[in-house]
């Protein structure tokens, strides 16, 4: 089984996850109820957010959008639970497992991780390592640059 190589490889990945989680039973209705994705104007986004990951392009900075933001909005509609992130992300490993192998297929999956852990705390206000960092710095010189 081959890496990760191209941007067509990204989007053949994209189509099929968001076809699963799109049909999934515990997150589902988030893409189709809740948010009411339109997946043709989406996967060209998510393909160069995937596209800058994993292949250095650059390409997601043009669309001025902060992922971030976009799922607290989400999370004030309907909230956004750690059994979400954990389905969504296993929908994600399985699919990547599926279809690549390698090096690139392995840091997507990390970063799917870390990307659900920071979404997941984002949406519940639990403040990231660089928050605490910046809260701790005043109590403790040496860190101050």
């Amino acid at each position: 089984m081959k890496d990760i190589e191209t941007r067509e490889d990204i989007d053949a990945l994209m189509q099929k996850f968001y076809k699963r989680a799109f049909a999934d039973d515990k997150i589902g209705f988030i893409f189709t109820d809740v948010v009411k994705l339109d997946l043709e104007k989406h996967l060209p986004i998510i393909g160069d957010f995937w596209d800058s990951l994993l292949l250095g392009s650059k390409n997601y900075q043009k669309h001025g959008r902060n992922p971030l933001q976009i799922h607290g909005e989400i999370n004030q509609k309907t909230p956004l639970t750690a059994e979400h992130f954990r389905r969504w992300l296993e929908i994600f490993r399985t699919t990547v497992d599926e279809m690549f192998a390698g090096t690139r297929a392995d840091f997507a999956k990390s970063r799917a991780e870390a990307i659900a852990n920071r979404m997941m705390n984002f949406v519940n206000n639990v403040p990231g390592i660089e928050s605490m960092k910046q809260e701790n710095d005043a109590e403790v010189p040496h860190l101050q640059a």
